[in-house]
């Protein structure tokens, strides 16, 4: 058995027109937040650029630090290799003292030319390594510099952005809760094709009048049969050109005081006079 959503059930009494209202006034709510935000610039994008950024150079620095205490490491280890090298050459040059044949002293002798090698080896390295540590802390201070500009340039645009922010929050706010307050009085099907075309926009008006007989969004011309079906305000046209919801401009005017001036405005404009053939 399935179960009715009641809010749809409560939204099938309402008429288009109330519907095309709701979406209309909701619409000049949205457009409102839109300009709101717009004021901010792009601020936000910039401070979470540079937050992105100094993350990125932390996670940099925090590296190169881990590479250079390995360099260090490294560098005490090969130390202590010269040091045992050491030890096992003059270990090795006492035992020449006592040796019995020229064997022995050749094998001692290689013993010691090996240490020898190795010790020289171990030098080539720490010097090796002694450059690429110095080489990483270098770059260990410039970081260090780009990282502090880059934290006062983050201070100084989250300093301006909470400042702007706070001076349109209140109103901001306000607004966006007056738009969810219309949100319940749309059903899901329209309020997602509504979110949809306000996406898709480029100056995120999905709802937008008929003026001069042509489409407010994308200003195409509309068939007068078309306009006089917006007018009657039966069902949900959208233009044919841009997909945006089409209503009249007199959509929120209650007592139509609008319409009925416009109407006497035509009515008293001068008839153009046809000339009678002879």
């Amino acid at each position: 058995m399935t179960t009715q959503d009641p809010k749809a059930s409560d939204l099938k009494d309402i008429s288009v027109e109330e519907k095309l209202r709701t979406l209309y006034e909701m619409q000049r709510v949205d457009a409102e937040v839109d300009q709101i935000r717009t004021l901010r610039g792009e601020l936000p994008l910039e401070v979470q650029d540079l937050e992105d950024e100094i993350a990125g150079l932390e996670t940099r620095g925090t590296n190169l630090n881990n590479e250079v205490k390995e360099l260090v490491e490294t560098i005490a280890k090969k130390k202590q290799e010269i040091k045992e090298a050491g030890l096992l050459i003059k270990k090795y040059e006492a035992q020449q003292m006592n040796v019995r044949n020229n064997r022995e002293f050749d094998s001692i002798s290689k013993e010691i030319e090996f240490q020898n090698l190795e010790i020289e080896l171990c030098e080539k390295r720490i010097k090796e390594f002694t450059a690429d540590m110095n080489s990483k802390k270098a770059l260990i201070e410039n970081l260090d510099a780009v990282f502090a500009d880059k934290k006062g340039d983050l201070e100084s645009k989250k300093g301006e952005l909470d400042e702007i922010v706070s001076e349109t929050q209140k109103e901001e706010s306000k607004l966006v809760d007056q738009s969810d307050s219309f949100k319940d009085k749309i059903e899901e099907r329209l309020l997602t094709a509504y979110s949809r075309i306000r996406a898709n926009a480029r100056n995120g008006l999905a709802v937008v009048t008929v003026e001069r007989d042509a489409c407010g969004g994308c200003f195409n011309k509309i068939p007068p049969q078309r306009q006089m079906d917006i007018r009657s305000r039966k069902k949900i046209i959208v233009c044919e050109y841009c997909g945006r919801i089409l209503v009249d401009r007199y959509i929120c005017d209650y007592d139509h005081s609008m319409e009925e001036e416009d109407k006497a405005i035509a009515a008293a404009k001068p008839k153009r006079r046809t000339r009678k053939k002879e």
